[in-house]
């Protein structure tokens, strides 16, 4: 439920990925990938 709703945050532009808690980052990522958004998802080295 609360990765869902960063999941929102970020596609909204609300939140940047980068500021997504590290543990909530995994459910964060499959929600938006599962949304077709995986380009939302910053590069692993921050890029």
């Amino acid at each position: 439920m609360i990765a869902m709703f960063f999941a929102q945050r970020v596609i909204l532009g609300k939140t940047n990925w980068a500021d997504v808690p590290s543990t909530l980052q995994p459910g964060v990522r499959d929600v938006l990938v599962e949304s077709g958004l995986k380009f939302l998802i910053e590069d692993e080295d921050g890029a």
